[in-house]
């Protein structure tokens, strides 16, 4: 690791859990550092120190106060309700929105990350541990570390996407389970899973598509401490973020496509139930008049006396029926 030559701050408060540094050296080298160094550390000379602090507690926050001022403090420190890039002068406020671990697709379970950038120094507020989040243990083994604010931001979306990936595959395989449900005409289960599946789309969609719009928008401003490489990073991860939206963008259409061809379905079944309701009508309706003329209560009534006519009516009315039947059969409304 590079030597210690800029101090981060001139005020210095006692550390806890509620803080965390690390210290990358600008090669692939990184370390966090211990409580016994903690007090006293300096930024690396080529490299950049990333500080994490809980944003709920409150001496992080007076931490921040003292660092950059009430009004910054408050912008990194107050939650936000969406993703977004923010460049003051030469340093940036970039929020991000990561799914929480463990997440399942119908409860993404959003946590926000809030990082302040400026030359030498990464502060982030988040209520998740960033050290197990960046797994920086593995780069202390591999030495392959962020060299750059930039390119930790861009590792921060790249770690964001791969959580999100497995929720997108799940809920393509939950679509799968529809569209066979759909051809197996389980048509109520199919249109509450349906359902449930593209609010979890619009949901996940509402979390990607800005990151990348972040990406973005901190690779085109003009940073003094941004090279042609960190704009690099920042461009494929703001593509990999857009490739993932547009994966949930094509889950999204096909979901489109399956609410469709469910409305289809039903409105083919309903029309199938209309038609032998319509037939049934067109049948009973000569036999019901028959019976009606027949069973009038006046004088005259043709074989109202004759012991067989019951049955002889009887018979004639379902042959009746049956020749209408074989009619709209031949005619194949039926």
């Amino acid at each position: 690791m590079g030597e210690f030559s800029r101090p981060a701050s001139n005020h210095r408060a006692p550390l806890d859990d509620w803080m965390t540094i690390v210290a990358f050296d600008g090669e692939g080298g990184v370390r966090a550092l211990p409580d016994e160094e903690e007090a006293g550390f300096m930024t690396p000379e080529r490299g950049f120190a990333l500080i994490s602090g809980s944003s709920k507690a409150p001496e992080f926050k007076a931490w921040l106060k003292r660092e950059v001022g009430e009004f910054y403090a408050d912008l990194i420190s107050v939650p936000s309700t969406r993703s977004r890039c923010t460049v003051f002068d030469d340093k940036a406020l970039v929020v991000l929105r990561v799914a929480r671990p463990g997440a399942e697709p119908e409860d993404v379970g959003r946590q926000l990350l809030s990082l302040w950038l400026e030359k030498g120094r990464v502060i982030v507020a988040a209520e998740m541990n960033i050290v197990d989040f960046l797994g920086i243990a593995q780069w202390q083994r591999t030495r392959h570390a962020p060299t750059s604010p930039a390119d930790l931001v861009a590792r921060l979306a790249l770690r964001a996407a791969d959580r999100m990936e497995p929720l997108t595959e799940r809920l393509g395989l939950q679509l799968d389970e529809v569209e066979e449900e759909l051809v197996m005409e389980r048509l109520s289960d199919g249109r509450a899973k349906l359902a449930g599946l593209r609010r979890t789309l619009i949901n996940m969609r509402r979390l990607v598509w800005p990151q990348r719009d972040v990406l973005t928008t901190l690779e085109i401003e003009e940073l003094s401490f941004f090279s042609d490489r960190d704009r690099i990073r920042l461009r494929e991860a703001a593509q990999r973020t857009a490739r993932l939206g547009d994966e949930m963008q094509t889950l999204s259409e096909r979901a489109g496509l399956v609410h469709e061809q469910l409305q289809d379905q039903r409105s083919e079944q309903m029309n199938r139930n209309m038609l032998i309701l319509a037939a049934a009508t067109v049948v009973l309706m000569p036999l019901t008049v028959v019976s009606g003329v027949l069973g009038m209560n006046v004088a005259g009534i043709p074989f109202a006396d004759d012991p067989h006519a019951f049955w002889v009516v009887t018979v004639g009315l379902a042959v009746l029926g049956v020749g209408i039947y074989l009619w709209m059969h031949k005619l194949k409304w039926l």
